[in-house]
């Protein structure tokens, strides 16, 4: 028994399989979504979707969105998504150290609630992206 994924930007399709079970940081915490689920709309958080089928593992990063889940299918509408494989960590390291920087030297002209968003879609890439190296069957 499986559930359809779809893992969709504004620019793009970014995933589309089957899967066992998949792992979405909701609003409201980690959400565990399994084939049968009840239907449910929500928002979701910057950080890592975990799907998995059989023995193999995709790991996505997502900037927040919607998520909608209906017993054979979920979509997930993401402000952007990228795949574990398509992470540029030196783009993400810049983007960390940017938004910190930010965050330790407030002036007036700092939006604390925009850099922090940018850290945490920062965390949520380079998470991805180190997993990725350490464990090779992560796609």
């Amino acid at each position: 028994m499986s559930i359809r994924v779809d893992i969709v930007t504004a620019e793009r399709l970014v995933f589309s399989q089957d899967a066992d079970i998949v792992m979405v940081p909701g609003v409201e915490g980690e959400m565990g979504i399994l084939p049968h689920h009840e239907p449910i709309m929500t928002m979701i958080k910057p950080g890592e979707v975990l799907v998995r089928k059989g023995t193999e593992e995709y790991s996505l990063a997502v900037s927040g969105g919607f998520l909608e889940v209906t017993p054979d299918h979920i979509t997930i509408l993401a402000d952007a998504a990228e795949r574990a494989d398509e992470i540029d960590i030196a783009r993400a390291e810049a983007a960390k150290k940017r938004a910190e920087e930010k965050l330790t030297s407030r002036t007036a002209e700092t939006d604390a609630a925009n850099a922090e968003a940018a850290l945490r879609r920062s965390l949520a890439r380079l998470k991805v992206a180190e997993k990725r190296r350490s464990r090779r069957n992560i796609i």
